[in-house]
């Protein structure tokens, strides 16, 4: 049988934890078809991988590819990498499924993660056609799709922060059970992001049924990574333990120096938590940085009705009066990145409307381009102005502490990261 390809004279690493062996792969119509000594006349094409490392396509567990996978099909970012397969629709935002009525919502609210928005055309409405998009537009990646619950309940009643009523939840299972019916692996959450932020445990909990129905995931972008960590985790933990169902902690990290080091607490947690037959397990990145859009900057009542709506209180002196005390307050149950970071850690990653921003920390950034203002009115300044589209970079975690989570079996790598 004439083979396709030989791999010939790599080391052969089978991703099972088993000492690499010196020999060759051939493969024939896309599939590995003979591992062992293949003689040079065997196939069409060989490479010799002579001193090179062999080894299965990597999985990432964590990061947002189905936002850019339009714009970037080769997915070149993770297929160099030999990342092959990716978990995505990540902290409660997937790109389906999408409601006539709440539309413009979730493109403003997706608008920060979603390269070159404005040339897709945004006419699916299911999570089976959003796949069905990408397969037309075709894709390098095997992608696993999650279901974010801030996208379902923007279709069901936008960024209102009041609890979701009997006739709202049954909505939002229903198009859960869809999503997941169209081959969704499961459900995300991003508990810090409007709409989740607003997002009771109880409307968890109801939707964690319908994930038990098929053994669905559960993946959480916590509550809150700072001074509520523990208490964040136990919500998570007490979702799979209640529906028996697997539960994964998304980048899991301790942020703001005075949490450093309640990582290995809430390791523990999870430790015990199987020991009592909850499958809980977390990915974290390799970086002692986090990257998201500067919304989360600001707290929760500020993102109420959607980025129209902030954008008209930053605008607005009552309102930015409220924030600055609510930023400034000890005491705030949010997750703050102002009070655990401080502004001097916090860079601009990304900003199209301002590129020259881009690297500078917000204290430069205010005293260069808002000079007079105090601290808090000039980042306010710079949010109108921007829109508020742009991303962040906050150093704000110990190398420690990702050491220790990466470290830890019950913990894989993930990149957090988009497609380019």
């Amino acid at each position: 049988m004439k083979m396709d390809l030989a791999i010939r004279n790599g080391f052969i690493f089978d991703g099972a934890g088993n000492p690499a062996v010196k020999t060759d792969i051939g493969i024939r119509d896309g599939y590995i078809v003979r591992i062992g000594r293949i003689g040079e006349t065997e196939a069409e094409r060989t490479i010799d991988a002579k001193g090179l490392a062999v080894c299965p396509g990597f999985i990432d567990m964590h990061n947002h590819v189905d936002n850019g996978v339009l714009a970037f099909p080769s997915v070149e970012s993770y297929i160099m990498q030999g990342v092959t397969t990716s978990v995505t629709g990540n902290c409660g935002a997937s790109m389906a499924p999408l409601d006539d009525e709440s539309m413009e919502l979730s493109r403003r609210y997706l608008a920060p993660f979603v390269p070159s928005s404005e040339r897709i055309d945004w006419k699916w409405r299911t999570n089976a056609e959003y796949m069905k998009t990408i397969e037309a537009n075709g894709t390098a990646q095997n992608l696993a799709f999650l279901v974010g619950q801030g996208t379902l309940r923007i279709a069901v009643k936008g960024f209102s922060p009041s609890a979701a009523d009997d006739c709202e939840m049954s909505r939002m299972k229903s198009l859960l059970r869809n999503a997941l019916d169209d081959g969704c692996f499961g459900l995300s959450s991003g508990l810090i992001y409007p709409p989740g932020s607003f997002t009771e445990e109880r409307e968890l909990l109801e939707l964690a049924g319908e994930l038990a129905r098929c053994g669905a995931l559960y993946a959480t972008h916590l509550r809150n990574e700072g001074n509520f960590l523990a208490e964040s985790v136990a919500e998570a933990i007490e979702i799979g333990r209640r529906w028996n169902i697997p539960v994964q902690l998304s980048h899991h990290k301790a942020v703001g120096r005075p949490n450093w080091g309640k990582i290995h607490h809430t390791l523990r947690m999870m430790e015990e938590a199987r020991r009592e037959g909850v499958d809980v397990c977390c990915d974290a990145y390799p970086y002692t940085a986090a990257s998201t859009t500067v919304t989360s900057l600001l707290p929760p009542f500020a993102l109420e009705g959607g980025v129209e709506a902030t954008l008209q209180r930053l605008r607005n002196s009552n309102e930015r009066f409220r924030m600055a005390e609510e930023i400034r307050s000890k005491g705030c149950e949010w997750e703050n990145w102002i009070s655990g970071a401080g502004m001097e850690n916090i860079y601009i990653g990304d900003c199209a409307r301002r590129p020259e921003v881009e690297g500078k920390h917000l204290q430069e950034i205010v005293a260069a381009y808002y000079s007079g203002r105090e601290m808090l009115e000039g980042l306010f300044d710079f949010l109108a102005e921007v829109e508020c589209l742009a991303k962040m970079i906050v150093f704000a975690i110990d190398e420690n502490d990702v050491k220790a989570v990466l470290a830890h079996p019950l913990s894989c790598v993930a990149s957090d990261s988009w497609a380019s």
